[in-house]
């Protein structure tokens, strides 16, 4: 049996902390601690941080704080605590960067569409703060841009999962033969396989909007924490990582 190293065991304390205190004795921190799109009133700089301890239910955080012990643990063993940590909050941060990022080329390139069609911004601000708009303009945009431009705005983004994906990824780095299996997929793959297809597939939905583990999944979240994870472990191979205590 893996053991609790000492920052994975505080992570996931302070996870389930979060997440009784806002389930169990329904104190609600979603609209201070979630990551809100950078134009909602909502949104302050410290959610890139604070929305990592956030969980929409419990099977949601049940999957990340298992999967943080099941990787992280091995990882935290060989680096030590603070690269760890370092490491953590380095995917989670980026992460919710590039989640970020590719929201806001969205949302402006859907903005710039309803200005060119004739919509004021009055007219646009209502939308993202009723979802109502006048159904003429379906002629001239889909409604599925409306819906995705509206959900862009009021939706905020909450877990740990683009942390764990860069933790993914230093995992199979680090361990590339190691065994790993889906409960979907109970055949054990070897990670340096499982590890790109999971990314890919989040890629996948991510563009294309057609998701096979469900909706409202921040897929971008979850490829930008592997693409910040990968590059970080790239980094510290070719600049001698091990050396830092």
């Amino acid at each position: 049996m893996m053991k609790f190293t000492d920052a994975v065991k505080h992570l996931i304390i302070l996870n389930a902390l979060f997440f009784a205190a806002s389930h169990l004795l329904n104190l609600s921190f979603t609209n201070s601690l979630a990551l809100y799109f950078p134009q909602n009133p909502n949104f302050g700089f410290w959610q890139f941080v604070s929305h990592m301890f956030m969980h929409g239910n419990f099977m949601h955080i049940l999957f990340n704080m298992y999967a943080l012990w099941a990787f992280g643990s091995p990882l935290e063993q060989m680096w030590g605590k603070n690269k760890f940590l370092f490491f953590y909050f380095s995917a989670g941060i980026g992460a919710g960067l590039i989640y970020t990022g590719v929201n806001y080329f969205q949302f402006n390139s859907i903005y710039n569409q309803l200005i060119h069609i004739g919509m004021n911004a009055s007219d646009i601000q209502k939308l993202l703060e009723t979802g109502q708009y006048n159904s003429g303009i379906l002629s001239q945009i889909s409604e599925s841009k409306l819906s995705n431009l509206y959900q862009i705005y009021n939706t905020p983004a909450v877990g740990a999962s683009g942390a764990i994906y860069g933790v993914l990824v230093a995992f199979g780095m680090t361990f590339p033969n190691a065994k790993l299996a889906l409960i979907f997929l109970p055949v054990p793959i070897a990670a340096k396989y499982f590890i790109p297809v999971l990314i890919a597939l989040d890629l996948f939905s991510g563009v294309t909007g057609f998701s096979i583990f469900g909706g409202g999944i921040a897929h971008f979240a979850h490829v930008g924490g592997a693409l910040i994870g990968f590059i970080m472990m790239q980094y510290w191979k070719r600049n001698q990582f091990n050396r830092w205590n």
